[in-house]
């Protein structure tokens, strides 16, 4: 491409920077490719076309969000390979709780300066996020932002779309007294709350490579673990059990995600006893001092998201689940009253 510009390069913007990333990245967008996909990269816009044959009345579904200060581990580690995933996640885990089939994704990144070979890096990690959810890679941004920026940060965001058929939209209407709540195990932290986090281990000034017995790993490589995508399980748990509603446990942890998708006069009632917490949140709940309730009420605890189904569909659930390779088990019930009780 005969494109360039010594004065915008002077100004801190390298568009070659930019033509050489999309060469690095095409491989990693490759194998995220879906039979609907009509174009390829570099163009002004993703083409994608739906197969509907086997749907009566399709409707998008879409969502979009970020990786949020969980980034900063990413820049103190130096490693961007896995921060996509949590891109995609944060997407398509919201997208499923509707009962959608994630189709497409785009992504942004904002950089202070295009480092190409890590650009790649990122969106390799979207591409490999895309590739567990199904759905395809179809175009993004990378955009060059000296001055607003520092020249070795980035932000990364990203926007999904999925389709479910209108007769099939999960209504939390159908919601019974009685009803159960099935958790799947979370990978850590996910992509929330790391502000706090960030806070309670002062990660600017200590060593995130010290190994920790007590998680089996160093602290940043815990931290670091990306979100678990949960879409293929849970379409795959759809097609047997009856299920009620779905809850993507993120920031403001249970307290504010699971009345979400509660129906109105209903309340989810958790057996604390039932959770299993991983070593992460225990550390973070010590070395902060911080009152359970606040742990609650802004991580996952070991359960990023919460599948309500029927009583006599539970075990059978809870089955499905783990055949799919999911940690599921049954952490509390749905009965008359609002909101939530951690009991």
């Amino acid at each position: 491409m005969n494109s360039y510009s010594d004065s915008y390069k002077a100004a801190g913007v390298d568009v070659t920077a930019g033509y050489k990333a999309v060469e690095l990245m095409k491989e990693h967008v490759a194998k995220t490719m879906t039979s609907g996909v009509l174009s390829g990269l570099g163009g002004f816009g993703g083409l994608f076309e739906l197969d509907l044959s086997e749907t009566k009345h399709p409707v998008l579904v879409a969502g979009t969000d970020g990786v949020g200060t969980k980034l900063k581990i990413a820049f103190l580690l130096d490693k961007h390979d896995t921060v996509g995933i949590d891109c995609v996640a944060m997407c398509v885990n919201d997208i499923v709780c509707s009962g959608a089939k994630p189709q497409i994704f785009l992504d942004y990144v904002a950089v202070g300066k295009n480092v190409p070979e890590r650009v790649a890096q990122i969106v390799s990690g979207v591409a490999e996020g895309c590739v567990q959810a199904g759905c395809a890679l179809i175009g993004g941004e990378t955009a060059e932002m000296p001055g607003f920026y520092p020249e070795d940060e980035y932000d990364l965001a990203g926007f999904a779309v999925g389709v479910v058929d209108k007769e099939k939209i999960l209504d939390q209407n159908t919601m019974e007294e009685g009803d159960v709540i099935v958790a799947l195990a979370s990978s850590g932290v996910h992509s929330n709350g790391f502000s706090l986090v960030r806070k309670v281990f002062n990660v600017e000034k200590n060593d995130l490579t010290m190994y920790s017995d007590e998680l089996g790993m160093t602290l940043g490589e815990a931290l670091l673990t990306p979100t678990k995508i949960y879409v293929k399980p849970v379409l795959k748990l759809m097609e047997s059990v009856s299920v009620r509603a779905i809850a993507h446990i993120t920031g403001g942890g249970f307290y504010e995600n699971i009345p979400r998708c509660l129906k109105p006069g209903m309340m989810a009632s958790i057996d604390s006893a039932s959770l299993r917490i991983l070593p992460i949140f225990k550390m973070i709940q010590t070395v902060g001092q911080i009152p359970m309730r606040d742990m609650y009420n802004t991580f996952n605890m070991g359960v990023g998201m919460c599948v309500i189904v029927p009583k006599d569909q539970a075990d059978k659930a809870v089955e499905i689940l783990t055949s799919c390779g999911e940690t599921a088990y049954i952490i509390g019930q749905v009965k008359a009253g609002e909101g939530i009780e951690i009991k």
